[in-house]
């Protein structure tokens, strides 16, 4: 009987740790977060040995209880004002060139945040202009305003994930709208047009091909340039 070989992807790398230290301890010393490390990322160890992380801004405590996600939920510790100058410092000593910041949703703020991207952007662009920037950024609760202290910025790449089909929403996402996200995303290109928009959903929840199908179809409408597409583990 022959013996096959197991394909190469079967067999995951363990990565130098010298390289994922180097980005643990430039996190350390700036005092940043990571969504890599509150989603317990499996991919992290990955990234960081390759010199990249998601920087994680508004503290690590989020005001909403999505299903899927890893991240704390509860009552968040107050802005830490210096933090964007934190994170390009981080940049700096990383040596990025392309930059990837999100959030936990902080609804307990009156712009949801918003005001706290914008001077993470101008941060990142006083360091070195020719750096690029894209945002992954919560709903602000369908707030034009919120959003619109963002866009002024001019960020290159405006990321919201619709995360799941329209009729999941109030089981993976019950605090947040369908509708509310996708207005989002039509709005950002809407007033911007140049600008580029992106999001991301995962399969495995529950979706039926139909719906999925919907879904790309909305964004299509919405103008959103680039879509991700995951996967996620519903067994445990």
């Amino acid at each position: 009987m022959e013996i096959l070989r197991k394909p190469p992807w079967l067999k995951k790398r363990i990565s130098p740790f010298q390289n994922l230290q180097r980005i643990k301890s430039i996190l350390t010393e700036t005092e940043l977060h990571t969504v890599c490390e509150e989603a317990r990322c499996p991919n992290l160890g990955e990234c960081f040995s390759q010199g990249t992380a998601t920087l994680l801004i508004l503290g690590k405590v989020c005001t909403r209880n999505c299903g899927f996600c890893a991240v704390e939920h509860g009552t968040p510790a107050p802005l830490v004002e210096a933090e964007s100058e934190q994170v390009a410092e981080a940049v700096k000593k990383m040596g990025l060139r392309y930059v990837v910041i999100t959030s936990v949703t902080r609804d307990d703020l009156p712009d949801g945040g918003a005001s706290h991207f914008a001077r993470t952007i101008h941060a990142i662009r006083t360091l070195d202009q020719r750096i690029k920037v894209e945002v992954l950024i919560p709903d602000f609760r369908g707030d034009p305003d919120s959003l619109n202290i963002v866009l002024k910025e001019s960020p290159d790449v405006l990321n919201h994930n619709m995360e799941t089909i329209a009729r999941l929403y109030p089981d993976v996402r019950p605090q947040a709208e369908y509708k509310r996200s996708l207005n989002l995303l039509e709005g950002s290109k809407e007033s911007y047009p140049k600008l580029f928009t992106k999001s991301g959903f995962m399969l495995g929840l529950g979706e039926t091909k139909d719906e999925v199908l919907y879904l790309l179809e909305d964004l299509r409408e919405a103008g959103c340039d680039f879509l991700t597409i995951g996967q996620i583990d519903c067994r445990s």
